[in-house]
């Protein structure tokens, strides 16, 4: 299952927000999770979109986006929600 953008979004337009002109869609298929508040504690995500910004990415997880990094074996490990706006989220990188 591949990543898709939110409608009205376009890859050109997510580069220019956040100036990584890098940003890519990333595959669905990885292992991606939230630690809850700083415990140790991770809940599984089912990510409708990821995108990568080198080593950070964004989540689109049930309407919100979620901020993460990427570990070197393509797992997803998020620590904050920033809201359901994407350009809000891109903002925060």
């Amino acid at each position: 299952m591949e990543s898709r953008l939110p409608a009205g979004w376009t890859i050109e337009h997510v580069r220019a927000l956040s100036g990584d002109r890098g940003a890519v869609l990333l595959p669905l298929d990885r292992f991606v999770v939230a630690e809850d508040s700083g415990h140790r504690d991770y809940t599984p995500l089912q990510p409708e979109t990821i995108l990568g910004f080198h080593d950070l990415c964004l989540v689109l997880h049930d309407g919100e986006w979620f901020m993460g990094q990427i570990d070197d074996d393509g797992s997803v490990i998020c620590w904050a929600s920033y809201g359901a706006d994407l350009g809000q989220a891109i903002r925060c990188l």
